[in-house]
């Protein structure tokens, strides 16, 4: 490891740990020639994972891109940063540990739909609304309907028009 102070080739480390929840190992180092002291992480390298995008064109695997709109999807949902990095962190280990090194945004967006309906109904609406492209209120009543007939842990509840929840049917 070059120092990228003065490019010697020689350091000592100093301090390791775990850093980002596992995933890679900090290193705290210093050069044996100007005593300058740097930190370098080490990671996997994961085999890039190419998406197959519904127009055909290929593009790899972005977990920024994919976070935005999760992002998004979430604003305003009460769900931290934490379980949405933990979120990705859970589709992108499914994607490494499949055999094929394509995949297709539509496999994508379901597994994120997967991860979502557990942890909020709005933003399951919300993410489901972009990602099957509803062009109408249809598209969100069915997938409301698809919602509450799934929905056998909760107590069974619906919303009014005016918001407050009532035993009545969910009706659109």
């Amino acid at each position: 490891m070059q120092c990228p102070f003065c490019q010697h080739p020689s350091n000592r480390v100093l301090e390791s740990r775990s850093a980002e929840a596992g995933r890679s190992i900090r290193r705290r180092r210093e050069c044996l020639e100007c005593n300058c002291r740097f930190t370098t992480y080490e990671r996997i390298e994961y085999v890039p994972i190419t998406v197959i995008k519904r127009n055909s064109d290929r593009e790899l695997f972005n977990r920024s891109k994919l976070l935005r709109g999760i992002i998004r999807a979430c604003e305003k949902t009460g769900l931290e940063a934490a379980r949405l990095e933990n979120l990705i962190d859970n589709i992108e280990a499914d994607l490494q540990q499949r055999s094929s090194r394509e995949i297709t945004s539509a496999d994508i967006g379901e597994l994120v739909l997967q991860q979502l309906k557990p942890l909020s109904e709005v933003a399951y609406v919300r993410f489901a609304s972009v990602y099957r492209q509803f062009t109408g209120i249809r598209d969100f009543a069915e997938t409301l309907n698809h919602l509450q007939a799934n929905d056998s842990t909760a107590e069974p509840h619906s919303y009014s028009t005016n918001g407050s929840r009532n035993g009545s049917a969910l009706t659109v």
